[in-house]
């Protein structure tokens, strides 16, 4: 087994790995791993947007709004967490040279499903890209950052409920030993686990099975996400996503009667709903979406991507409808972390999507993904540099812990990855039944 000693370990290179790598002091040694390759994670594919809060009179629709769509059960304390540490962020973000629309000089805001009032910043219809790669690019930047690809998490190094890094593999099969002072899971959701998602299918919650074996506290991980319209395809793999501020910005839905058969801003699950009685209404697997009514020049500017998108499937958006069906999307469960990302195991963080803060309830509120991942990633890298201490144990007794822990794996190496997979789906459907 391979052995590498960091200081801090980062498990991820999406958006909140990025952003808590970036926070991190510079004489410590930092190590990322991610499943498959750098840029592809869930964070690039984010089309719509980012909120922000506009102005003081805005906390509140903003905090209400997030409640509302949450159906009441976020943790109140982590939405005002964020909703008072947008505007930080969003400076932050335009350092590092994210370039947000911009109206007769001053930054534009859209509206999308359940918003309130316009709050959400965008650039064109790949905002997740622009800002993931404008991070990775910055972080690139640092020599104390060291970035590993195609690495996958198998286990974590773990006694006495302290956590002293990870156990992982290379593409080529190799083991590693990833010793490190602190840990941050930021693993992303669970797409994978699911033949419809707009997620990628590397992402199947391997850390959630991990904190499971180790009795670390999950919470919520029944509540997944539903988006309501992906673009149908009888193609097998990954959901094309129609981004929430296409209806935001007013496309409008039809049955197959061409009429209309839903409020187009209703909340994510609602409207799912109510698209999926209407798909059993018509007999069909799909609904229409029409965005002809926004008007090409609207299309061709705020929605380029979308529109190339859907002309490689045969589809002009700005002449015809499209045919859109839901698909699993967001994962408001995860691990549960506290107000600073701490899990319930010392040394160990979780943010992002595999971490479960409190600020989604029971349906997250569109465009609010990538502002929670940033809050709360920054939140973790400056809590764990607050309260440094090295660790407990020597390197010799990490090295037994690791050669003991990378033994137990390999009993089960060749079907690892489906019995996590069965676990955590069985735990999801545990919870189901326990509500």
């Amino acid at each position: 087994m391979k052995e590498i000693k960091t200081d801090v370990l980062i498990v991820g290179t999406g958006a909140s790995g990025l952003f808590a790598a970036l926070h991190l002091p510079r004489d410590k040694q930092v190590l990322m791993i991610t499943k498959d390759e750098v840029r592809h994670s869930d964070s690039f594919l984010a089309q719509g947007g980012i909120c922000v809060q506009r102005d003081e009179n805005d906390f509140d629709s903003f905090m209400e709004d997030t409640l509302k769509a949450g159906h009441y059960e976020n943790r109140r304390e982590s939405v005002e967490i964020m909703i008072r540490s947008s505007r930080e962020v969003i400076n932050e973000l335009i350092s590092y040279g994210v370039e947000f629309a911009r109206k007769d000089g001053e930054l534009d805001y859209t509206r999308e499903g359940c918003h309130s009032k316009p709050r959400i910043l965008f650039h064109e219809d790949i905002t997740g890209e622009e800002i993931t790669s404008k991070l990775l690019a910055a972080v690139e930047k640092l020599p104390n950052v060291t970035i590993l690809d195609h690495v996958t998490m198998l286990d974590i190094l773990e006694e006495n409920n302290q956590c002293y890094g990870v156990v992982a593999e290379q593409g080529n099969g190799t083991l590693l030993s990833l010793e490190a002072d602190y840990t941050i899971l930021a693993s992303g959701g669970i797409g994978g686990l699911y033949t419809n998602s707009t997620n990628y299918p590397h992402l199947t919650g391997d850390a959630l099975a991990i904190a499971l074996r180790h009795h670390i506290q999950l919470e919520h991980i029944d509540y997944i996400q539903i988006h309501p319209t992906t673009l149908y395809s009888k193609k097998p793999g990954r959901r094309f996503l129609i981004s929430e501020s296409v209806r935001g910005e007013g496309a409008k839905l039809y049955g197959a009667d061409g009429k209309r058969f839903a409020n187009e801003v209703l909340p994510r699950d609602l409207l799912t709903q109510e698209i999926h009685k209407q798909m059993e209404k018509d007999g069909k697997p799909y609904v229409w979406l029409d965005m002809t009514v926004l008007g090409k020049d609207v299309i061709l500017r705020h929605f380029p991507h979308i529109y190339e998108r859907c002309l490689q499937e045969g589809y002009d958006v700005t002449k015809e409808w499209i045919p859109v069906v839901p698909a699993q999307h967001y994962f408001m469960g995860g691990i549960h972390v506290d107000r600073y990302s701490k899990t319930t195991m010392e040394h160990l963080y979780a943010a992002g999507e595999t971490s479960c803060n409190g600020v989604h309830g029971a349906n997250r509120l569109a465009s609010n993904s990538l502002l929670e991942s940033l809050v709360f990633a920054k939140r973790a890298a400056l809590d764990l540099t607050g309260k440094w201490e090295d660790a407990r144990i020597s390197r010799e007794e990490i090295r037994s812990l690791a050669e003991e822990t990378g033994a137990k794996i390999q009993e089960q190496k060749d079907n690892l990855a489906a019995v996590y997979r069965h676990e955590v789906l069985e735990e999801i459907e545990r919870v189901k039944k326990a509500q």
